[in-house]
Parts: C-alpha cells; sequence; structure tokens
C-alpha cells in the first residue's frame, strides 16, 4: 500500500505594495514619514524582508497589520487592534527574493488570529525548531486564520503567514 503526504510550505508574506506606498508618506499612527540613512545597517526591513545594509535609506513607521488585513476582509479586531514600529525601506524595493522564511535566526512568537481578528494564541519558537512544522502545528486550529511572526525582544511585527489553501485560492 502506498501513501502520499502532502507537506505544506508556508510562506511569509511582506507588507504589501499598497500599504508600503501609504507609509512611506504617512504612517498608520498618522506621522509623517521621516526617512534615514542606516548607518550601522541590520535594520529587519518589513518591504523585503531581510536585514538593512549599511547606507541604505529606510524609515522607521508604526504599522497596524490587523487593521488592514481586517480592511481588506471585513474582519473586526476590535482591541487586538494594534500597530507597532516597523523598518521600511524609504524608496521602492523589489520585496523578498526568495521563499525563505527570514529572521529564523532568534526565539520568535508566533501569534494566532482568527477570521475576526481576534488572538487564539501564540508559541514561542526557538531558532532550533522547523518553523515550517511551528506553523503547521498553528493551522490545525481551523480556526486559525493567520499567523503573525513576532520579536520576543520587543514583540514587533516582522511578517504574517496565512493559510496554504488561501494562497491556493489567489486569496493571498
Amino acid at each position: 500500500m502506498t501513501t502520499t503526504s502532502t507537506t505544506r510550505t508556508y510562506t511569509a508574506r511582506p507588507i504589501t505594495p499598497e500599504a508600503l506606498r501609504d507609509l512611506r508618506t504617512t504612517d498608520d499612527a498618522g506621522r509623517p514619514t521621516t526617512p534615514f540613512t542606516d548607518a550601522e545597517g541590520g535594520a529587519p526591513l518589513r518591504c523585503c524582508l531581510r536585514r538593512s545594509a549599511p547606507g541604505e535609506r529606510i524609515a522607521l513607521v508604526s504599522y497596524a497589520p490587523l487593521r488592514r488585513w481586517a480592511a481588506d476582509t471585513g474582519a473586526h479586531p476590535g482591541a487586538y487592534d494594534e500597530q507597532g514600529p516597523v523598518f521600511i525601506h524609504a524608496d521602492h524595493c523589489p520585496g523578498p527574493t526568495g521563499p525563505a522564511l527570514p529572521f529564523t535566526d532568534a526565539h520568535r512568537v508566533l501569534r494566532r488570529y482568527s477570521a475576526h481578528g481576534h488572538i487564539l494564541g501564540g508559541r514561542l519558537v526557538d531558532p532550533s525548531e522547523s518553523f515550517q512544522a511551528s506553523f503547521t502545528e498553528a493551522f490545525t486550529d481551523p480556526e486559525v486564520a493567520l499567523v503573525h511572526v513576532r520579536a520576543v525582544e520587543y514583540g514587533c511585527f516582522l511578517y504574517e503567514v496565512r493559510r496554504a489553501h488561501d494562497r491556493e485560492a489567489g486569496r493571498v
């Protein structure tokens, strides 16, 4: 008897080009964006999901990922609608260059959200663990619509992962 198992691959979703266009002018807290030259490098960029290089022009902006997701889906996250600081390129960038999950070199929190935008739980992931397996575990709960990957130290949003079938159905 032959059995076939399907392995899901989960993809990190950067901030959308539409949101980036807005954020490069005014952030989600209503403040004007102030670009600067990153002298040291190493800032986790949410537009292309890599660390900045020394000398790149970037901006630190306030971003509300659930608010923007809710606007597209009709969800009502209520008090779970939070905003926080993220780094982006100050000017247009081409986005991620590959399918690898970024920023997996440190402890991360995978925060699970329902289709209403309410937190369903979270999980601390060690860099020695499989992030793909952690997403598979999260999405075994049928109530989980999306997962935010967040930094442990500051709680900052790094990127979003959605169910694989959303990508297959064109709802990316």
